[in-house]
């Protein structure tokens, strides 16, 4: 079965192809993905670790080293932790986010679920995120891995995208459309 469904094609998806591969050959599928989860955490909340990530004026020993330091702070699997030190020595911690992002919608597809793209203004708490992925599966008649980012710029209010399909509740979206409506 193949699960890459067009992921190839972009670069972090190439990453994220070679991660779950190796990740799904050594049996460490749910590790690998619990340890990206924590990675995604840090990267919200750590301004420094954001940083090393993603500052052209860190130098390629140095993410190594710092990427290193910190896969052992996490306790992380070795496999995510070499992953994590090929992307510092290959200059590419920038593309972790989407690499995240690509390994998550490999890991559901491989589960036999779909992927939902939930954006919202602020961080939900775990019963708003259940009950998305409750009623994503009432609608769509499967299970749903919800994939959840935050952008304070819609205002509030959600936006969803499940492959082509994307549903735009957000409060910004409900504004432009009434200042349209408003223009006449």
């Amino acid at each position: 079965m193949d699960i890459s469904g067009g992921i190839q094609a972009s670069l972090s998806g190439r990453y994220a192809l070679a991660l779950f591969e190796l990740a799904n050959e050594q049996k460490k599928l749910e590790a690998v993905g619990r340890d990206l989860a924590a990675v995604q955490q840090a990267l919200a909340e750590s301004d420094d670790f954001k940083a090393l990530t993603t500052s052209p004026l860190v130098g390629r020993d140095e993410a190594q080293r710092a990427v290193a330091a910190t896969a052992e702070a996490m306790k992380l699997d070795t496999i995510t932790a070499n992953f994590l030190g090929v992307l510092a020595r290959n200059r590419r911690l920038a593309q972790l986010p989407a690499v995240i992002r690509a390994y998550n919608i490999l890991s559901a597809r491989h589960r036999g679920e779909l992927t939902a793209e939930v954006t919202s203004a602020h961080t939900l708490d775990d019963d708003q995120v259940d009950a998305i992925r409750q009623n994503l599966r009432t609608r769509m008649g499967r299970d749903i891995a919800v994939d959840l980012n935050v952008d304070p710029a819609i205002l509030g209010g959600l936006v969803v995208k499940i492959g082509s399909q994307m549903i735009d509740g957000s409060i910004r979206t409900k504004l432009n459309t009434l200042a349209q409506a408003m223009k006449g």
